[in-house]
């Protein structure tokens, strides 16, 4: 944990405070210290972000939550469109003209 919150430039009670509001889950190591990824990582340093801009911690957990479920609906969206487009178009054949 010490190291993650050097890497972010934040204390170690700020990433304690944003798995208290499960926002992130670290792995725990055999002696039980925090483990975060590099996922984990990018969410705390866009959480203090937003609180450094005077967002309050809980309503930055909702925005991240929610930044993240639209990145993920957008995801979906555009695979479900290309496969519309394979569908409408298939391999071999082309639309007359």
């Amino acid at each position: 944990m010490g190291s993650a919150a050097r890497i972010l430039g934040t204390t170690p009670g700020f990433l304690r405070s944003l798995d208290e509001a499960k926002l992130l889950t670290p792995q725990r190591s055999d002696g039980g210290h925090r483990r975060y990824s590099r996922y984990q990582l990018r969410i705390a340093a866009r959480a203090r972000e937003l609180v450094d801009n005077g967002t309050a911690l809980d309503a930055a957990c909702r925005i991240i939550i929610l930044e993240d479920q639209l990145a993920e609906a957008r995801t979906i969206n555009a695979e479900l469109h290309r496969s519309l487009d394979q569908r409408a178009d298939p391999p071999g054949e082309h639309p007359q003209t």
